[in-house]
């Protein structure tokens, strides 16, 4: 699917979701790492991170445009377009949005795990830490590394 494809998709799911057309600009955006999609209030355009369509399929990517459409037709008719405002969740709940973007498959789980020597209080890091500097939290015990690449 290319950029004109998905401008397409995404005026087709405005007008029979939400029953209103859709004038700007949805493209792909590859820099998006963390979330599905993102509305920019200024411009009113779309991105599109497209490893919901390669990796999670066509019906996760229709909900991901159904969640940024109503952000991008909440704040045009000045209503509560931020995640946290009753509008929106009523309306994404309405259309069959989805709330949240899975994760990616590269997306960045928890590859470290730390144990205490002393009470056993164990501690998942994504990044490697210095075990000299740092001590349990609990008990001031020693860490030690008990796996790597534990979820990779």
């Amino acid at each position: 699917m290319n950029s004109d494809t998905l401008q397409k998709l995404v005026e087709k799911i405005s007008v029979e979701s939400f029953g209103q057309t859709f004038d700007y600009n949805a493209t792909f955006n590859t820099r998006l790492r963390t979330t599905g999609g993102r509305y920019d209030l200024r411009t009113h355009n779309i991105d599109i991170n497209p490893k919901m369509l390669t990796e999670h399929g066509a019906k996760t990517l229709q909900g991901v445009i159904k969640h940024e459409l109503c952000h991008y037709h909440l704040h045009l008719n000045n209503k509560g377009y931020r995640h946290r405002d009753c509008d929106f969740k009523k309306l994404l709940a309405e259309v069959g949005g989805l709330r949240f973007a899975p994760l990616s498959s590269n997306s960045s789980a928890y590859v470290y795990r730390y144990i205490c020597t002393e009470c056993g209080q164990p501690y998942l890091r994504k990044r490697k830490i210095d075990l000299k500097r740092y001590v349990c939290s609990r008990c001031h015990g020693t860490l030690k590394l008990q796996k790597e690449a534990m979820y990779k």
